[in-house]
């Protein structure tokens, strides 16, 4: 086990892995400096809560969708992000079973898309908008879904040879990726439905 007295940036990976400070503090792992995550307001919990079921009641399999799993992506230095949901590849759920910590490691298949709610505050924008868009499409993940409520969109990422193909989704414009397209919703989810999801009830 590792502590902070012990230890100094930047980490390695195992030292991550093996960090422990006595408390129940959520760390990712930026470039190998410990950031601590904050607790997610309760609207960021609900847009990732209602988005899961959505997925789920669509046809995606529970084993297929996770909340709070870590993603493994390059960086300046060692990187470990934590998506607000993820939804995996049936190769990736098959790679991971039975591990013993939820971490998706550079020689996993990618997950199919990940999904960051912003949180308030410049840092955490740049964060979700800049750093984690040319990680995870480093990372080859196929889609990224930025959640904003405090600009009221939904930015969906796509991959496309390579690099990200960007299209901003706002009020009752129904969100349009290669993975909703084939799910037969209707009425189709919207951006206003996902980012009042505090409001809007069962998906």
């Amino acid at each position: 086990m590792n502590t902070l007295t012990s230890i100094a940036p930047p980490l390695s990976l195992e030292e991550f892995f093996t960090f422990e400070d006595g408390t129940d503090t959520f760390y990712e792992l930026e470039n190998g400096e410990l950031l601590s995550m904050p607790p997610e307001s309760e609207l960021n919990r609900r847009i990732a809560s209602f988005l899961y079921a959505y997925f789920l009641k669509m046809g995606i399999g529970w084993q297929c969708l996770t909340m709070k799993t870590e993603v493994v992506v390059s960086g300046y230095g060692v990187t470990v992000r934590f998506p607000d949901l993820l939804v995996l590849s049936e190769a990736l759920a098959t790679a991971m079973a039975g591990a013993t910590r939820s971490t998706i490691m550079p020689d996993m298949p990618p997950p199919r898309l990940v999904v960051e709610v912003v949180s308030p505050g410049k840092q955490n924008s740049d964060r979700d908008y800049r750093y984690k868009r040319a990680q995870y499409q480093a990372r080859g993940i196929g889609e990224y879904w930025i959640v904003d409520p405090i600009a009221q969109q939904v930015t969906v990422l796509v991959l496309v040879d390579g690099l990200y193909e960007e299209t901003v989704f706002q009020g009752e414009g129904a969100i349009a990726s290669p993975l909703v397209n084939p799910l037969t919703a209707t009425p189709p989810l919207t951006a206003a439905q996902l980012l009042h999801a505090d409001e809007s009830g069962n998906p």
